[in-house]
């Protein structure tokens, strides 16, 4: 405890490796690509790769450690910088290598992917090196090698624990829970002058994607303001020459269109009837617009006016890119001023019952959010670039507004809808054709300021409709009654917490705080329900939906700015 009351780093770090379980949540540090998972009573270790599953990056396939009467000794303890088999413990020499000592007459016997075994004595200590090309190499260590690495592993870790946001006293536990799984997903790209990324999962999403990116800084900011502006810079440091931000960032390059894509996945759009899928016209691949938002909130921890001009630059022209028609490789394939989702990747939401049909579609939650780019950009430039016009940005948002009401609102339904290709006569009717599942990107646009008053009132009511979207646990991603609606499956039903962090900003927009607080409480009980920061959860039971990732960094970072939020 420190001398204000706040738990100190080393209590916070005894609180994560709580939950550390070797099972939801690996054995692993800062930067390294080497995961520890439970295996029996002993332990297996992967590398983490890009487009790489688990199973492909196995490099040990048992690890255990025996005593000296050749009896096993189970993992009986797991803390950030050790796990402990009673006498002997395993940590970290380097990114590279585990180090593993404790009592001189025990052993261990490895398992190689290839069938071969092979038994060690541990004596003073023993340091493997682990390589994806290569599996592991065995060597002994001087004796105090092995309290050398233990000391350096928990002294990294304590600092980084040193920074975790300090909150509610309820929330704390998850809270430094939630701080390991920023500081475990850290991943170092050498290919990109070392950059520091905060991956989705090493449990396969070795990758910076660009909403991920924006939700970790946001989360990120509250301890580590650098480190979250280092996410957004990624983000933005490769723009194609239209302006357009790439969905992924990788070690490898960059995922930007179908053209990234294997050939599989654009022979799937191809089956599903896009117009737009065609190899020879590559479609664009990124995700919501949502840059503006982030690059504020992280600026509101620490700023950095040198940075930020230089940041909102590029943000400006992905904005543009997104009103762009066809002929710049744009968004707006129809040229209506309403632009569209070329690609389900584009959505974030890509398993949604939206895009079960035809592409582009034309989406609500999109045009709620470049509605208030436009006004975040605005407000932004007045401060870091004061010669840029934001006159046509405002002017642009209320256009965009206004095309949010005429072509998506259905007055009859009273809810927004989404459209799926149309020929663009909208002096005919021909808007596209209806799209009729109501699903979270028909309430995004509650976050849209000066939205009328009675579509406010419908969206409210819906958020408060135990029969849609009012579960026990949360805002499922597809309303209860929808006949898509699953509580499993991907984007059609489970609960997320980033569409439900981004639901709670639209009830303070909407002038709901007390909604608003309600929401953000529900949804820091979800997590910690859930036993942890997973990717998605079920919305009738509140756990983690079956084939969800976990330690997700995403819902870590939101947890962690929910939570601060909440304390105030």
């Amino acid at each position: 405890m420190t001398d204000d009351g706040a738990p100190s780093a080393a209590e916070l770090a005894l609180a994560a490796g709580g939950h550390l379980d070797l099972v939801t949540a690996p054995f692993t540090m800062p930067r390294s690509r080497l995961l520890v998972f439970r295996e029996g009573d002993g332990v297996r270790v992967h590398t983490s790769e890009y487009e790489r599953g688990l199973d492909e990056c196995r490099v040990l396939d048992a690890l255990e450690v025996l005593d000296g009467a050749g009896r096993v000794l189970p993992v009986v303890d797991v803390q950030p910088h050790r796990i402990s088999f009673g006498s002997v413990t395993l940590t970290f020499d380097g990114l590279r290598a585990l180090s593993i000592g404790g009592d001189p007459s025990a052993s261990m016997l490895l398992a190689l992917p290839d069938g071969a075994e092979s038994r060690h004595a541990i004596g003073p200590g023993l340091r493997i090196d682990v390589a994806a090309d290569r599996g592991a190499l065995v060597s002994a260590q001087p004796a105090p090698a092995h309290e050398y690495a233990l000391a350096a592993l928990e002294r990294e870790w304590g600092a980084w624990f040193d920074r975790c946001p300090r909150v509610r006293e309820d929330l704390q536990d998850m809270a430094a829970f939630c701080w390991w799984v920023l500081g475990a997903n850290i991943v170092e790209l050498p290919a990109l002058e070392g950059a520091r990324a905060i991956v989705p999962s090493k449990i396969g999403y070795v990758g910076l994607w660009q909403w991920d990116a924006y939700f970790i800084a946001v989360g990120l900011r509250h301890g580590d303001p650098e480190l979250a502006r280092e996410q957004l810079e990624l983000a933005f440091r490769f723009p194609r020459e239209n302006g357009q931000l790439p969905d992924v960032v990788h070690e490898q390059g960059v995922l930007a269109t179908s053209d990234d894509l294997p050939e599989s996945d654009r022979a799937t759009l191809r089956r599903a009837g896009s117009q737009v899928a065609d190899p020879s016209a590559p479609v664009p691949l990124t995700k919501p617009p949502l840059a503006a938002w982030a690059l504020r909130k992280v600026l509101e921890a620490e700023d950095a006016p040198e940075w930020a001009a230089d940041q909102l630059e590029r943000v400006i022209r992905s904005q543009d890119w997104w009103f762009a028609g066809p002929e710049r490789n744009g968004s707006d394939l129809d040229r209506d001023g309403l632009p569209e989702y070329g690609h389900p990747y584009s959505s974030g939401l890509d398993d949604s019952p939206v895009f079960d049909g035809p592409i582009p579609t034309t989406a609500p939650d999109l045009a709620a959010y470049l509605v208030q780019q436009d006004r975040e950009i605005a407000a932004l430039a007045a401060r870091y670039l004061p010669c840029h016009d934001t006159a046509p940005h405002l002017a642009r948002a209320e256009r965009t507004a206004a095309l949010l009401m005429e072509r998506l609102w259905d007055p009859a339904e009273r809810r927004f809808i989404a459209r799926g290709p149309g020929s663009g006569d909208h002096a005919s009717g021909h808007d596209g054709e209806r799209i009729a599942s109501d699903t979270v990107v028909g309430l995004m646009p509650l976050r849209v300021e000066g939205l009328p008053q009675d579509a406010r009132a419908a969206l409210l009511a819906a958020i408060d409709d135990p029969e849609r979207y009012a579960l026990e646990w949360g805002l499922p991603t597809v309303s209860a009654s929808d006949p898509d609606f699953s509580p499993e499956r991907m984007w059609r039903g489970p609960i997320w917490i980033n569409t439900s962090a981004l639901i709670a900003e639209g009830l303070d927009t909407a002038g709901q705080p007390e909604r608003a607080r309600a929401l953000r409480e529900q949804t820091v009980r979800l997590v910690i329900h859930g036993g942890g920061p997973h990717e998605y959860f079920n919305p009738r039971t509140g756990l983690k939906a079956e084939r969800a990732t976990t330690a997700f960094a995403w819902s870590a970072a939101l947890f962690l700015d929910l939570a601060v939020e909440l304390s105030r």
